[in-house]
C-alpha cells in the first residue's frame, strides 16, 4: 500500500482565471515518469473554481472521464450534444472515445469544487458516450466494465467501518474528513494506492466521504 498525502500533488490551473488544480498523477507540464498512472487510473485530479470561471472548449479521446462534485455545481456541454448540471452526489461520465470536445464551468455564485478521474479504455476508439447517475447511494457501486473497474463511494460517520474491496488493485481517495485505513491516518484529499487487497477495513475517525475504485489489474 502506498500513500500518498495531499500536499504531494501537482499544483496547476491559472490563479488569475480562478482556476486552481491539484494532480495526483503526472500531467500537463509536471512530467513524472514514475507517476503515470495506477492500473488504469491515469489521472484524478482535484479541481476548483471561482464563479465565472471553467475550461473552454477543449478536446479529449480514448479516456474515460468520471467526474465528482464535492460542492458547487458544474456546468457540463459537450460536442455530442449534451448539456447538464452536475450536483454533489452525482456521477457523471463521459467517453471521449474516438474524439469529443467539452466545456466545464461554474456558472453559479458559488465556489465550485470537484474530483476528475480519467481512466484508460479497454478497448480505444468508438463512438462517444454520456452517462449521469444522480444521487447515488453508498450501497450502488458505480460500474465502468469499458474500463474494468468498479467505483464505490463511502460515506463514514466517525467510528463507522466499511470493507475495502478485495481486488487486485484499489484506489482510494479521500474527498472530505478524515478515515483509517489500517495504520495509516488519512485527510482530505489523501489517496492510497494498494496492491491486492484482501480483508481491510476503512473506519471513519470523523464524518468522512471517500471515493473508491477497485480496479481488475
Amino acid at each position: 500500500m502506498s500513500v500518498r498525502r495531499a500536499d504531494e500533488r501537482y499544483r496547476g490551473g491559472d490563479s488569475a482565471s480562478g482556476i486552481e488544480s491539484l494532480h495526483a498523477f503526472s500531467f500537463g507540464r509536471h512530467y513524472d515518469p514514475d507517476n503515470l498512472r495506477f492500473g488504469a487510473i491515469l489521472a484524478c485530479n482535484e479541481e476548483r473554481l471561482a464563479p465565472g470561471a471553467g475550461f473552454d472548449e477543449h478536446p479529449h479521446s480514448h479516456t474515460e472521464i468520471v467526474t465528482w462534485v464535492v460542492e458547487g455545481e458544474l456546468t457540463h456541454r459537450d460536442s455530442a450534444g449534451h448539456a447538464t448540471v452536475v450536483r454533489p452526489g452525482d456521477v457523471q461520465r463521459l467517453s471521449s472515445a474516438g474524439g469529443v470536445r467539452h466545456v466545464e464551468r461554474n456558472d453559479g455564485e458559488l465556489p465550485l469544487v470537484f474530483v476528475q478521474m480519467w481512466l484508460a479504455p479497454l478497448e480505444p476508439g468508438g463512438e462517444p458516450a454520456y452517462e449521469i447517475v444522480r444521487g447515488i447511494a453508498d450501497s450502488t457501486p458505480y460500474a465502468l466494465p469499458q474500463a474494468g473497474a468498479m467505483l464505490h463511494v463511502r460515506r463514514l460517520a466517525a467510528g463507522e467501518r466499511t470493507a475495502v474491496p478485495d481486488s487486485p488493485l484499489v484506489y482510494l481517495h479521500v474527498v472530505r474528513g478524515r478515515v483509517r485505513l489500517s495504520e495509516d491516518g488519512l485527510g482530505a484529499g489523501d489517496a492510497a494506492r494498494i496492491t491486492g487487497a484482501e480483508s481491510l477495513e476503512l473506519t471513519g475517525t470523523e464524518a468522512a466521504e471517500v471515493l473508491l475504485w477497485e480496479l481488475t489489474g
